[in-house]
């Protein structure tokens, strides 16, 4: 009897060990079970975070290539309105620079024109004088009486006064073709064009 008691003790002794450690097991993998979840949850949450952060990052990168192509059409206007402002700048000036050329020109044509007209004044008065200087050299020579004296002969007196007038004319002949020259050495674009309108 005492035998079989033992026997049964031993054989519940077993089974509540063996209980125990199933409900031990049991235990553990339910703790498994809610760290596996738990896990899960915060690999979730992650790829959202990642999630939320690339569509940020995306966001700020198209955002800047916005922005760029704003600034770079900015600096296209920009760049057009400075080339437009400098090319009106030196049209402006070329026009400038012809109108002071044409004038210039204007200028050395009037006074090449005075200088012709001066010219032909100048022969008209020496042809003058001289037709005067032959008629009364005539006059003279008829006479009987020579003059005794060379120098004061209508002959000499007519040819100093010829050369005098000669010589003044020459002078301001001299002043207009210098003034003609000093405006053409100060217009060296101007020039070519002017002696081909010549």
């Amino acid at each position: 009897m005492q035998t079989k008691e033992t026997s049964i003790k031993k054989e519940y002794a077993a089974l509540y060990d063996m209980i125990k450690g199933l409900q031990e097991t049991i235990e553990y993998q339910h703790n498994l079970r809610d760290e596996n979840e738990q896990l899960k949850r915060n690999a979730d949450m992650t790829r959202e975070n990642l999630k939320s952060h690339k569509q940020e990052y995306m966001n700020n990168i198209a955002k800047l290539v916005h922005e760029m192509k704003i600034k770079e059409e900015e600096h296209k206007i920009e760049i057009s309105k400075l080339y437009q402002d400098m090319k009106k700048k030196v049209e402006l000036n070329e026009e400038k620079h012809k109108d002071l050329i044409k004038k210039k020109e204007m200028e050395i044509s009037d006074l090449n024109a005075k200088l012709i007209t001066q010219e032909e004044e100048k022969q008209n008065e020496i042809i003058k004088l001289q037709l005067e200087f032959d008629a009364k050299l005539a006059r003279v020579q008829t006479k009987s009486n020579p003059y005794p004296d060379a120098t004061t002969s209508p002959q000499s007196i007519y040819r100093r006064k010829l050369q005098h007038f000669q010589e003044e004319k020459n002078k301001e002949i001299g002043i207009l073709h210098n003034t003609s020259h000093n405006l053409e050495q100060h217009l060296p674009i101007g020039k070519d064009s002017y002696l081909k309108h010549r």
